[in-house]
């Protein structure tokens, strides 16, 4: 099982990762919130065991933009807020199980072994059915937003229609007159070299993405993952 732990006290951390590796678990351990959605959505683990307060981004707004990313890996958290009313947000928020502190380790690993079983039930509904992975970066299909690391690109409206038009085929190069009509619709005084500025400015912020902005000689512009 690969476990994602997120933890803000090291000693806690510390013994936690040992604890649960010692029972045959591989466990990347963060100790805030941005750190942790990173490693979330750079390599989605088989669980996540979550505290509430982070620094940072606190435990619900990292459980929350995960889901909102489309990512539902079982979460189990686990933090000292064990009121009701904070049981009920978590699961609000998108958590699947709840242990307030202090816990048991043989309960911790139950519930994660359970947690796992349960979204692995074939019956189960696909997991990001609308998020596309390509390169270091995620595509929502449905918002239409583009992540890194978690974070929205800072994309301005044309380069973001530029990027929605090359995900629309895979593969494919498309054509500078299709893109400049996709870019530009219906804006009859942009000079039509002004696509080549996009592409420009696209390039740059494709950098380390694992993503390249290839221009094919005749046939248009390309998105290629850099593997």
């Amino acid at each position: 099982m690969q476990l994602l732990l997120v933890e803000d006290d090291p000693t806690m951390q510390t013994t936690l990762q040992r604890a649960l590796t010692r029972r045959g678990m591989e466990v990347a351990a963060v100790g805030d919130g941005k750190a942790a959605l990173s490693q979330w959505v750079g390599r989605v683990p088989d669980a996540v065991v979550l505290d509430l307060t982070l620094p940072g981004l606190d435990g619900l707004q990292v459980l929350q933009r995960a889901r909102a990313l489309g990512l539902r890996t079982p979460v189990l958290i686990l933090t000292a807020r064990g009121t009701v009313g904070d049981r009920v947000m978590g699961l609000n928020a998108g958590a699947d199980d709840y242990l307030p502190k202090p816990f048991d380790l043989d309960e911790l690993e139950a519930r994660l072994r359970a947690l796992v079983r349960r979204s692995a039930d074939p019956g189960a509904t696909p997991v990001g059915s609308n998020i596309t992975q390509i390169g270091a970066i995620r595509y929502d299909k449905d918002s239409g937003a583009l992540y890194m690391h978690g974070e929205v690109m800072e994309l301005t409206p044309r380069e973001l229609a530029l990027m929605h038009a090359l995900l629309a085929q895979p593969g494919h190069a498309v054509t500078k007159e299709r893109l400049y009509e996709l870019v530009f619709p219906g804006q009859l005084d942009v000079q039509y070299e002004a696509i080549e500025v996009v592409v420009y400015r696209l390039r740059k912020k494709l950098v380390g993405t694992g993503l390249t902005l290839m221009t094919l000689r005749g046939l248009g512009y390309l998105l290629r993952t850099d593997a």
